[in-house]
């Protein structure tokens, strides 16, 4: 890809691989006369008349009854990823949130995975297992897609679920772009308590690299444009292999959540050294291991959030962007497909039309796709939301939309020519849950 189109591209998020926020649209609801015998006569369309499944609303707080098609399909997951088609769509966030209650409260997941900083999570899980924070300013702190009212609503009822449980629910942040100083204090308070005759040998690696400002999204800001970070890195290095060698026991947890966190300073230090595609391919694979790192510590079911071209299983996931250019990587959701195989479930938030607003105050019009994106055909059912498995059986017509190469639209932000590709929708989902129209998201 062309290198200065990417850094443009990267100055509409925080950095070029958290660009992933991408729309996946389908025409609008309304159709003429030819549309409809069109669509009646269209095999495929048929085939989701006949097997989608109604849902009665986009309300997160409403009864789950009408979600038991999708909790079928997660029945045997261990990892499920929900990926939403772009952010700050409202109703997407409000299904979503209906899928993650229906995740913890009726299925036992403990953990929710979720697209932003490990130490943001860090805090916002203490938030919730323990009250203290507040939850609009955790919010507050969180990259500029997440940071809404709907947001904070999830937080809130996560807050309430654990009140009183001793089976409480994990917030856990799997990103390490903006890792901030909480990530050093936790490494330093580690080695002076476990380790003391070590700590003038990590504060000589440590100092050097950390944060000079609070603001995570600052430092990494001022850290993306040093022009030699091999003495970063080098650091960085020494800090994650002190802490890997010092004397622990097999199951000692401190020290594993104190050697994540030097594995997230490494990670953040060696990522901004990469050119903008391999920080994707490094993000991708790097998020994935957390997951699983977390995974297998805590035993628990692990819920993941985030955006569809992180949560499908697409082994060459691309992004095209204006002149040509365009993102290529494996997917997170792809690692976790291989390591878990069918315990990985991968659910697709899809939606057709309406308005969304990636940033506060920026909202994006969304209209009809072309007419060979997978969506289309979603968006010319009558119903206004409904989930269909798309594992299920099907004749050779509709077999070939499941398994035929699926393209679908792109960045918001880059245009109408930017689209995304690289899978079929059986390779990508297990189930898709689609609306549609959607409306921004609250600011805060």
């Amino acid at each position: 890809m062309k290198l200065d189109h990417g850094r443009r591209m990267s100055g509409l998020f925080p950095f070029a691989a958290a660009a992933m926020s991408v729309a996946v649209l389908v025409p609008s609801v309304a159709a003429g006369p030819a549309q409809s015998v069109s669509r009646r006569s269209d095999p495929v369309s048929r085939w989701i008349d006949h097997n989608a499944q109604a849902l009665h609303t986009t309300d997160p707080h409403a009864p789950l009854g009408d979600l038991k098609p999708l909790q079928k399909q997660l029945r045997g997951a261990t990892i499920a990823g929900l990926g939403e088609a772009v952010h700050g769509a409202r109703q997407i966030t409000g299904l979503k949130m209906r899928a993650t209650r229906l995740l913890v409260e009726r299925m036992g997941f403990r953990t929710l995975a979720w697209e932003d900083a490990w130490t943001t999570g860090y805090r916002i899980n203490r938030y919730l297992r323990t009250g203290a924070g507040n939850p609009v300013k955790l919010v507050g702190q969180m990259t500029g897609q997440w940071q809404s009212r709907q947001t904070v609503d999830t937080l809130r009822w996560l807050r309430q679920f654990n009140t009183g449980r001793c089976d409480k629910v994990t917030f856990f942040g799997v990103e390490y772009y903006y890792t901030g100083r909480l990530a050093y204090d936790a490494v330093e308070e580690y080695v002076a308590g476990s380790a003391p005759s070590h700590l003038s040998t990590l504060l000589n690696h440590l100092g050097p690299i950390r944060p000079t400002v609070p603001n995570a999204a600052t430092y990494a800001q001022r850290y993306a444009k040093v022009r030699d970070k091999a003495p970063y890195i080098r650091h960085a290095r020494h800090v994650y292999r002190l802490i890997r060698g010092l004397p622990h026991r097999g199951d000692d947890r401190a020290h594993a959540v104190a050697l994540h966190h030097a594995r997230q300073i490494l990670s953040f230090h060696e990522h901004y050294a990469l050119p903008i595609n391999d920080q994707n391919i490094y993000r991708e694979v790097h998020v994935a291991q957390n997951i699983r790192w977390w995974q297998r510590l805590s035993g628990d079911r692990v819920a993941y959030w985030a955006a569809t071209p992180h949560t499908a299983n697409a082994p060459s996931m691309r992004i095209g962007l204006p002149g040509g250019a365009e993102f290529r990587f494996p997917s997170s959701g792809y690692h976790l497909g291989r390591w878990y195989d069918d315990s990985y479930v991968s659910v697709g938030f899809t939606f057709d039309h309406g308005t969304v607003g990636l940033r506060p105050g920026k909202p994006f019009k969304m209209t009809a796709p072309k007419p060979h994106w997978f969506e289309r055909r979603l968006g010319q059912q009558h119903r206004a939301h409904f989930v269909l498995d798309v594992d299920r059986p099907a004749p050779p017509p509709v077999r070939s939309w499941l398994h035929g190469r699926l393209t679908t639209r792109g960045l918001p932000q880059a245009g109408p020519t930017s689209t995304i590709s690289g899978g079929s929708v059986t390779q990508w989902f297990d189930a898709v849950v689609h609306t549609q129209r959607v409306q921004p998201l609250d600011a805060l």
